[in-house]
């Protein structure tokens, strides 16, 4: 006795020819991305890259060619002011971890419920003006006791000061959201059962996991100090951002020139980044019983 064999329905030769047609420009769609997706990125694209194009065509117009780059690598103030920019970048960055670190480690492990009020006081750089905290910083800091803006070093002291707190929002969540991606319970305790202190488990175990976190907060920090303008304009002249005011105003085609050059260090600051970023995958383990 023959059994027919009845093909159930939908599988006829037309349908699956469809549907492997359907599958085959689907995956062709996933391969090339939506269009919608395309059209956002040529969006951005030539956002951020008409900008650039239209500042390198006024720098050009300067008279010989490049006039504008030789004339501002040869202005000692350029490399003076940028130099001093980053020096104060550099000690923010590292006074900025130094309290930041500790502050996230202790409340996420310890003190939980005051995260909500921490994370105001970070946020309170967005409400206030920076000409508030200028100002708010003379009047504090210009006579007895601590007259520190009678002396250069003292200027620059709060210059830094000013500075940790611009940072605040930017580094306390690069940290906290290093923190959060690690089981520092887990980690401090395995710490602790090895006889290791609170400062050694800061030190060996949770910075080396915050790698990432900090090389982003210090980047945006770093990129903060080296633009700003009205907090440096009333405590250090020699800093970048009045530099870059000023040159703005006594000259045609060397602004443009310096807010490439200036551009293209913040890129390469974000490569160096990349490069010291790479090798945070391995994440520090306490060694015992396996």
């Amino acid at each position: 006795m023959i059994e027919e064999q009845v093909e159930p329905a939908g599988s006829s030769p037309n349908a699956t020819r469809a549907a492997e047609v359907t599958t085959a420009s689907r995956r062709e769609r996933r391969s090339f991305g939506a269009p919608w997706a395309w059209i956002v990125f040529i969006i951005g694209v030539l956002y951020f890259t008409v900008p650039l194009i239209a500042t390198f065509e006024v720098s050009m117009r300067a008279k010989p060619l490049f006039a504008a780059y030789t004339n501002s690598f040869a202005d000692a103030r350029f490399a003076s002011s940028l130099i001093y920019s980053f020096v104060i970048g550099v000690i923010t960055v590292v006074l900025s971890i130094a309290l930041i670190v500790p502050t996230a480690y202790w409340v996420r492990l310890r003190a939980p419920r005051l995260r909500p009020f921490v994370e105001f006081v970070t946020l309170l750089p967005f409400v206030i003006p920076p000409v508030v905290l200028v100002f708010g910083l003379i009047k504090a800091f210009s006579r007895p006791p601590l007259p520190l803006t009678n002396t250069d070093i003292g200027s620059s002291a709060l210059l830094v000061f000013a500075y940790i707190v611009l940072s605040l929002p930017y580094m306390y969540r690069a940290v906290d959201s290093g923190l959060r991606a690690i089981d520092i319970r887990t980690l401090t305790e395995a710490a602790q059962s090895q006889g290791a202190g609170w400062f050694t488990i800061l030190i060996r175990i949770i910075l080396p996991n915050l790698r990432v976190a900090l090389l982003s907060g210090a980047f945006l920090s770093l990129a903060i100090v080296i633009g700003e303008y009205t907090i440096a304009s009333y405590l250090a002249r020699p800093a970048f951002g009045p530099y870059l005011q000023l040159l703005g105003a006594n000259r045609a085609y060397e602004p443009a020139a310096v807010s490439l050059i200036s551009f293209g260090l913040t890129w390469l600051a974000m490569i160096a980044i990349a490069l010291l970023g790479r090798g945070s995958r391995t994440r520090v383990q306490i060694g015992g019983a396996h």
